[in-house]
């Protein structure tokens, strides 16, 4: 029986939701969550992704009602307008979006596509990643490789957390160093991850909600603990660097707090200010603030902006690639049953003719030979036009025609191919699933197996 599907997806993230909001959406772990889904009525492929500011997931099904209705759990708790529903076509775009950094609080960041990697390796493991999944995931991390190599979408730093990392490297040695980040936020969130990838030693996250702070520190590659606000100060005076981000009303940081922290680089990144202007009177401590960074940022922001229009565009392009993909493997799977159900006629028959013959005397190898290759012949030329209409149906989004073949050509097929025109999703139209493809010659079509179909059928398909 032929296999159909579409991708449903979710995403609650730092767009729309809050850190509490992407908190309540996210799973202990990748795998439980693909785990949960695989365990959901009608859902065969499942994929998950769980980050510090974002949590998705998507779903396989034979129809997009289901794929939602598998999801829905996932975000019972969370207001509507914190989450982001996708249809197949959206989906794709979406994932190829997310890897390419287009969908990152910073725009372009590197981190992002290790830890898509990491999900897919997760989500693979828990057997969530099958045909259709496959094909879209792997395009999405090409996407995300693309647009790191081929434009400037990564180059400079253009948040104000990577900012402050970049300044505090100019004015001390990072490396093995101890840093202090005070506010666990968004902005505390990606100095934390800046100060990681600059080679600090260890990192101290402090905040009111130590939870919060606990979070982040499970993101870092780096030593990390989380503290309580009230800490900040003792531990600034074991830090090389100290980072703010709070939203905070007050000054959280004060001259008297910091009187005895020594030699340390204090970044202001809140408004109103965490750290009293005072405190850089402190021998020892040096005091910036966010004016003192925008300027660092400044360009990035314009390079990157300009950068990712390019990966719009290249985005554009693999998309059609990737449907047209799915669409070739839809009408491939067709052709492979038309092939298999003749292969079967035609052994019986020659089988049927090889009895009688012999009845009236045992034939030679060679009129064997001779008898097999008619009816090879015979096949071959009479499925080359069936199998051209075939790929141009699907070409044309001609599913009737398709779904006509398979009927026609497999007794068993019981299936309904969705129609463009569906009320479902205009997107059903892209979703075979096939097996893969890496062992497949070049010139045979995607959804035909070697091993299924004789070498004359691989050589007329190759001929075509």
């Amino acid at each position: 029986m032929m296999r159909t599907g579409v991708i449903t997806g979710l995403s609650v993230s730092h767009t729309t939701a809050s850190v509490d909001e992407i908190e309540t959406a996210s799973c202990e772990t990748v795998d439980d969550r693909v785990a949960s889904l695989l365990a959901k009525p009608g859902v065969s492929e499942a994929f998950a992704l769980q980050t510090c500011n974002r949590s998705e997931a998507y779903v396989v099904t034979d129809r997009a009602d289901q794929g939602r209705e598998a999801l829905a759990d996932i975000v019972t708790d969370i207001r509507e307008g914190a989450i982001e529903h996708m249809d197949h076509e959206a989906s794709l775009r979406h994932l190829m979006r997310v890897a390419a950094g287009l969908e990152s609080l910073v725009l372009g960041e590197d981190q992002i596509i290790g830890q898509f990697k990491t999900a897919v390796e997760a989500s693979r493991s828990a057997d969530g990643i099958g045909p259709l999944l496959e094909d879209a995931i792997m395009k999405a991390v090409h996407v995300g490789e693309r647009a790191r190599t081929e434009t400037e979408i990564n180059e400079g730093v253009v948040s104000l957390g990577s900012a402050a990392v970049e300044l505090a490297g100019q004015e001390i040695d990072l490396n093995g160093a101890t840093a202090l980040v005070v506010g666990a936020g968004e902005m505390g969130s990606l100095a934390a991850n800046s100060l990681a990838a600059a080679g600090v030693d260890r990192i101290l996250v402090a905040n009111r909600t130590i939870p919060h702070a606990t979070h982040i520190t499970e993101t870092v590659d780096v030593e990390a603990s989380a503290i309580g606000l009230d800490a900040a100060p003792t531990a600034a005076e074991t830090a090389a660097v100290v980072i703010t981000a709070t939203g905070s009303p007050d000054y959280v940081l004060e001259t008297e707090a910091l009187a005895a922290v020594g030699e340390t680089i204090c970044i202001d990144l809140a408004q109103p200010r965490d750290i009293d202007p005072a405190v850089a009177d402190v021998d020892g401590v040096d005091v910036y603030d966010i004016d003192a960074l925008e300027s660092v940022t400044e360009s990035t922001h314009r390079r990157r902006k300009q950068a990712a229009r390019e990966v719009e565009v290249m985005i554009d392009e693999e998309f059609d690639r990737l449907t047209a993909l799915f669409k070739r493997k839809r009408a491939d799977e067709a052709i492979s049953t038309m092939y298999e159900s003749a292969e079967r006629i035609k052994n019986r028959e020659v089988g049927t003719a090889f009895a009688k013959l012999d009845s009236h005397g045992e034939l030679t190898d060679k009129q064997r030979e001779v008898i097999e290759s008619l009816a090879d012949s015979l096949v071959s030329q009479l499925l080359s036009a069936p199998t051209k209409s075939l790929r141009e149906a699907a070409a044309e989004d001609d599913w009737t025609t398709i779904q006509t073949a398979m009927q026609l050509f497999n007794p068993e097929f019981d299936g309904e191919l969705p129609s463009p025109d569906s009320s479902e999703t205009a997107n059903n139209e892209q979703s075979a699933r096939s097996g893969p493809s890496e062992d497949r010659p070049d010139e045979l079509p995607d959804g035909v197996s070697p091993g299924e179909l004789p070498a004359h059928v691989l050589e007329q398909l190759s001929n075509d």
